[in-house]
């Protein structure tokens, strides 16, 4: 009796771990036929006015705002006032002499990305109807509004962006370059597609600034994470986040191995923080009979990529003592995984530098397993990733993503 319940245990964990290697295909081979019954929600669901408070974020550094603010001047529409909040930053030579442009520096340091978006937004020179989110090391696409308005219009409270690479020159820029390929193709593109929202990535998203307020408001978040919290309110409210993926922001790339692991560090920390919220999405999704709420939380139990793999390959290695018949399963799974990978990539016309850097994943996951014994203080070290790329901006605007 005692076996039997042992094996069904080891099955159990063993789908609950390998469904992440094969939940890209499927979403792909849904995709041909899959359709985004968009549904008007009575209480959310309008057309707002399209009137953006751009709210760009910077902790410390400041050395990339002069390129973000012109790339955001360039916008082929026009109407929008750029709120550059300066926590902790040193303005003396912030000067810019534009109607659109504001600079706020808080009296005392916010070290939150709510806090700093709420400070904008309590500075409004005029009431917004919608916002976005933009990073201070972004480059943002002259169409990135315009893109954002497709949705808008058609009653969408919430979307988010493409954020590419804005630099492939190191290993590590090209291998993080094509993980943001791959969740932004399943994730956001693909996820969207087939009924369900896209997952939030920090910035390149817009929001009506009712919805915004109306989610975090009543919370105070510290450190990262803040869009892990914002998603799931936003689909608990049986609201769909749309993926705009001509919507472009260009984002840094990390380049070196101690800001990749203190990136990573609280990437992680946020999803043991915050992965729980996908069973909650699940269960109220099963009693709505939501596939928005059902598949999104799916998506918010997953692990960090390296983790559900490391996972899978201890289930294989046990396997050679437990089961071995298991293992076709596995590689069966391995294999959907790997070919779900490159199909990301190829739609996503990766860079030749990305497919070379490919051989440098190994090194990139001992990274990030370090990056898992630092998580428990990961926000104490830092709240921002550190900026060193200087961007060539007419080169990077004229990339094609």
């Amino acid at each position: 009796m005692h076996i039997h319940l042992y094996k069904l245990i080891w099955q159990v964990v063993q789908l609950a771990i390998g469904y992440n290697l094969v939940f890209p295909m499927l979403l792909f081979l849904l995709y041909p036929t899959a359709r985004n019954k968009f549904k008007v929600n009575k209480t959310w669901n309008k057309v707002t006015e399209a009137d953006y408070g751009i709210i760009v974020t910077a902790y410390q550094q400041t050395q990339s705002l002069p390129d973000v603010v012109a790339s955001l001047l360039k916008q082929d529409f026009s109407n929008f006032i750029i709120y550059i909040v300066a926590d902790q930053c040193d303005v003396s030579n912030l000067n810019f002499d534009h109607p659109q442009v504001v600079v706020l520096r808080p009296p005392q340091a916010l070290q939150s990305n709510i806090r700093s978006h709420f400070y904008a937004i309590n500075h409004f020179v005029r009431p917004h109807s919608r916002l976005t989110i933009i990073d201070s090391d972004n480059l943002v696409h002259p169409a990135y509004l315009t893109e954002m308005n497709t949705y808008f219009t058609k009653g969408y409270q919430a979307v988010q962006g493409l954020r590419a690479a804005k630099n492939l020159n190191t290993t590590y820029a090209c291998l993080d370059a094509a993980r943001d390929m791959y969740y932004h193709y399943y994730d956001g593109r693909l996820l969207f597609k087939i009924g369900s929202s896209a997952t939030l990535s920090g910035s390149g998203m817009a929001f009506t600034t009712e919805l915004y307020q109306f989610c975090l408001d009543h919370l105070d978040i510290d450190g990262a994470g803040f869009d892990k919290v914002l998603q799931a309110e936003i689909v608990n409210y049986r609201l769909q986040i749309a993926f705009a993926r001509k919507a472009i922001v260009y984002d840094e790339k990390t380049m070196h191995p101690e800001q990749l692991v203190k990136q990573r560090a609280r990437w992680i920390n946020t999803w043991f923080r915050y992965g729980g919220f996908g069973v909650k999405l699940i269960l109220r999704g099963l009693g709505n009979f939501s596939k928005n709420q059902v598949l999104f939380g799916m998506v918010l139990l997953r692990p960090p990529l390296f983790i559900f793999l490391i996972l899978s390959l201890f289930c294989m290695v046990a396997n050679f003592w437990v089961n071995p018949a298991y293992n076709w399963l596995w590689l069966i799974a391995f294999a959907s995984f790997i070919g779900s990978f490159f199909i990301a990539l190829i739609q996503s016309k990766a860079d030749t530098r990305v497919y070379k850097a490919l051989l440098g994943i190994p090194k990139f996951m001992f990274y990030q397993i370090i990056s898992l014994f630092k998580m428990g203080k990961a926000n104490e070290r830092s709240v921002a990733t550190p900026h060193y790329y200087d961007a060539d901006i007419e080169k990077v605007m004229q990339k094609k993503a």
